[in-house]
């Protein structure tokens, strides 16, 4: 069974999705961010009271908050394929503040699999699936000009949330 439950954000009312069975967090998205709960295999229940909802608006209140918690306090199980798990895997690794680009990303993911080359186009496919936004820093992710490009929640939510960071890395 798969339970959820809201947040509000300074960046939009945010839907938190868990498998109640396993207790980790399947989804994050912002509202009407492009593939809305499209990861998740059958409807969900609203259910405020799961614990790890408690977790995750606590970890969401510490990062609006300027605070850097960590990826990997939270259980995390993206449901998707073996590429796009390898792709919100290197996502987990941006550090906090930092961004990367899609081709950057390609050229990681091509030596991880001892490939010649990879498309940018495909990672950022699967970047743009990531279902579990925000905690899987997707919006980490730029094109190779600098561009802000390609964000399921859109640009203006990806500039917030990279202002913000910007702004917390420097102060300290």
């Amino acid at each position: 069974m798969y339970c959820s439950t809201t947040y509000h954000s300074p960046v939009g009312l945010l839907t938190l999705a868990c498998d109640n069975d396993s207790g980790s967090i399947v989804g994050l998205w912002i509202e009407g961010q492009k593939y809305f709960g499209k990861s998740i295999p059958e409807a969900m229940t609203e259910k405020d009271d799961v614990p790890v909802f408690g977790a995750v608006k606590n970890w969401l209140d510490r990062y609006f908050a300027g605070e850097k918690p960590g990826i990997h306090e939270l259980p995390l199980a993206p449901i998707g394929g073996e590429f796009r798990q390898q792709v919100w895997t290197i996502l987990c690794e941006i550090p906090y503040g930092h961004t990367t680009t899609y081709g950057e990303i390609a050229k990681k993911i091509a030596a991880e699999n001892h490939l010649k080359s990879m498309s940018g186009q495909a990672v950022g496919g699967a970047v743009g699936h990531n279902p579990i936004s925000i905690i899987i820093p997707c919006h980490r992710v730029i094109g190779s000009n600098g561009s802000l490009t390609g964000y399921a929640g859109g640009i203006a939510v990806k500039s917030k949330l990279l202002e913000l960071e910007a702004k917390t890395a420097s102060a300290r």
